[in-house]
């Protein structure tokens, strides 16, 4: 479906001076930095994946997105999306892909949500039982009904949201971009728009690309993750993968009777509470198994409660680019 090699995507950017002669001259003779937005990005999206792209601000995955959606150029390199190149055949890139940018709106702000998807009808070219049966099933999932004929400047962000992905699909994409889907979003909306993915991409084998600050969209939607850090991949595999190399740490927090002085090891770290009356043990599974850290802390003091807290996908990331 998606086939990036060696992708690259410059920004030349202009350097204003400080002082009233210094921003004289940079009329005459102006000095440019160039920032590389994405650095050699690669890689290859069979049909039918949900795939998440993350990264930090500034990493480069909006960048990316948008040239696959044909609004940049590349700077080098080569892209295809469903054998098309974006920036080249517009038009027909347009009419095979979906895209639901956070911050951005398809709707139209003084109309009924049911006349902005008349409106992507008639600019589809949808047929009308592609479209009928569409816009019902997608209000039946994401409960549209409320609101679908309410003018888009009454919804709320969550509603205005649901719509959004729901006019993003109605022309049936083969492919979807989501760039923050569920920003500022409340539980039960972030809720409805994850059923939502894993739903059609389970009916129609829609390839999804994710880009999300939030984790657990991730954990509950993907099943690949490909990490990019200051424009380069960094990671690009399976999730259950990822958790398995990079989420080797855990910690226990033990509730205990009375603190005594127990022998330290090299496998773990202990540190005390004592106005907690609690210890907590920092350990890796690979230097001690967690099994073998709560024996080790059962034998060592009288513990009255044990809870075990392992690496999730956020705490990962976190890690990884404080380091």
């Amino acid at each position: 479906m998606i086939d990036v090699k060696e992708l690259y995507k410059e920004f030349k950017v202009f350097q204003r001076p400080d002082g009233v002669w210094a921003s004289v001259k940079s009329i005459f003779h102006r000095e440019y930095s160039i920032i590389k937005a994405v650095n050699g990005v690669s890689f290859h999206i069979d049909n039918g994946e949900i795939v998440g792209y993350v990264g930090m601000n500034g990493a480069g995955k909006s960048t990316t997105i948008k040239m696959l959606s044909g609004i940049l150029v590349p700077s080098s390199g080569s892209l295809t999306v469903n054998g098309i190149i974006p920036y080249k055949n517009r038009v027909a890139n347009a009419k095979n892909i979906g895209v639901v940018f956070g911050q951005r709106s398809q709707l139209y702000w003084d109309l009924p949500v049911i006349d902005s998807f008349m409106l992507h009808k008639r600019l589809y070219d949808i047929p009308n039982d592609v479209y009928a049966e569409n816009v019902k099933h997608f209000t039946d999932i994401l409960q549209l009904g409320n609101f679908i004929h309410q003018p888009v400047r009454q919804l709320s962000l969550g509603q205005k949201m649901r719509a959004n992905i729901a006019i993003s699909l109605i022309h049936n994409p083969p492919v979807v971009f989501l760039d923050e889907p569920t920003i500022g979003l409340d539980i039960v909306a972030k809720a409805a728009i994850r059923d939502f993915i894993l739903e059609i991409n389970k009916q129609r084998g829609t390839t999804f690309i994710l880009t999300t600050h939030d984790m657990n969209d991730i954990e509950h939607v993907c099943q690949r993750l490909i990490l990019i850090d200051k424009g380069e991949i960094r990671y690009d595999g399976s999730l259950n993968n990822f958790k398995q190399s990079y989420g080797e740490k855990y910690i226990l927090t033990c509730q205990i009777k009375e603190f005594k002085a127990v022998p330290q090891s090299e496998l773990f770290y202990i540190e005390e509470k004592t106005d907690e009356k609690k210890i907590l043990l920092f350990g890796d599974k690979s230097k001690i198994s967690v099994s073998d850290a709560v024996n080790y802390v059962m034998k060592a003091y009288e513990v009255v409660d044990i809870s075990i807290q392992e690496s999730n996908i956020e705490s990962i990331l976190r890690q990884i680019f404080t380091q």
